[in-house]
């Protein structure tokens, strides 16, 4: 039995691990702002299902929220950054707080909870930490660029910190799945303020695309064989440290991965042109 620590556990995701992990016997600590939606679980797990509010932006809070959870349970062996939402809009739309909330949540929050995590999992001799992210930290689409700064930003964190972690037993996996079948383009979802000038564009096609005016975008992802699939590579003894789910992401990535390939291959002459000429190459 293992105990996991999970954040936004309200809907998709998250609250789909807390399901399928209760199922299994395992330790939930699982935490929302609005935690009482998980009432209908905690009926039948019990003691095995710790509930907290926790707004993820207050890092006062998330630090004392997971050290409750510890003191709670004893131990926490894998921790999931899951909370996040979807910002939507031109830049020129979106607003300063838009952005600033964005930020704080998607990248600042899954930062501060690892600084939380990691002592404790380092004193108890390792531990694994998942971070769900998007293949929208390998690929780019219009009217998405305050998401994909969040997700291009907490791929760079763990690509640098994972290395840090990986001599103390604290092993990082980053889950990129694609379009799945959650609420993430719904309710969960913030939009800026639409103007004239984007309307016709690339932003203003996406608007139409959500709110139904033009046919939506395919959504292969199934959350629950996604959930099962992150469940089962957590429980690994190693673990991927990128786990790219769904057909949609792999071939978005894939194609991401090649063309930025060949351009670098089509700039290598240009690359070595700039080096000093007394600089010997190891």
């Amino acid at each position: 039995m293992k105990t996991w620590f999970i954040t936004g556990t309200s809907s998709g995701f998250g609250r789909e691990l807390v399901v399928q992990l209760l199922a299994r016997g395992d330790r939930v600590a699982a935490t929302a702002r609005r935690p009482e939606v998980l009432d209908d679980l905690a009926e039948q797990a019990g003691d095995r299902l710790w509930r907290s509010a926790l707004d993820v932006t207050d890092t006062a809070a998330v630090r004392a929220t997971f050290a409750a959870a510890v003191e709670a349970l004893g131990r926490v062996d894998v921790v999931v950054s899951n909370a996040g939402y979807g910002l939507f809009g031109a830049v020129e739309e979106v607003s300063d707080e838009q952005i600033d909330r964005q930020i704080a949540t998607n990248l600042t929050a899954s930062i501060q909870l690892a600084k939380a995590a990691i002592p404790h999992l380092r004193e108890q001799g390792g531990g694994r930490f998942v971070q769900i992210a998007s293949i929208g930290g390998q690929v780019a689409f219009p009217a998405m660029s305050l998401y994909h700064a969040t997700k291009w930003g907490i791929e760079g964190f763990w690509e640098s910190a994972q290395a840090e972690l990986a001599p103390l037993g604290i092993d990082v996996m980053l889950v990129e799945p694609g379009v799945a079948r959650t609420n993430f383009g719904g309710a969960s979802s913030v939009w800026g303020a639409p103007l004239p000038a984007y309307a016709d564009g690339p932003s203003g096609q996406f608007r139409k695309i959500v709110s139904g005016e033009l046919p939506a975008l395919p959504a292969p992802g199934d959350p629950v064989k996604i959930v099962a699939a992150i469940i089962a590579a957590a429980d690994g003894q190693s673990a991927p440290f990128r786990l790219t789910l769904g057909s949609d992401a792999w071939a978005m990535g894939t194609d991401a991965l090649r063309r930025r390939l060949g351009a670098l291959e089509d700039a290598k002459d240009l690359a070595h042109s700039t080096d000093a000429d007394d600089y010997v190459a190891s």
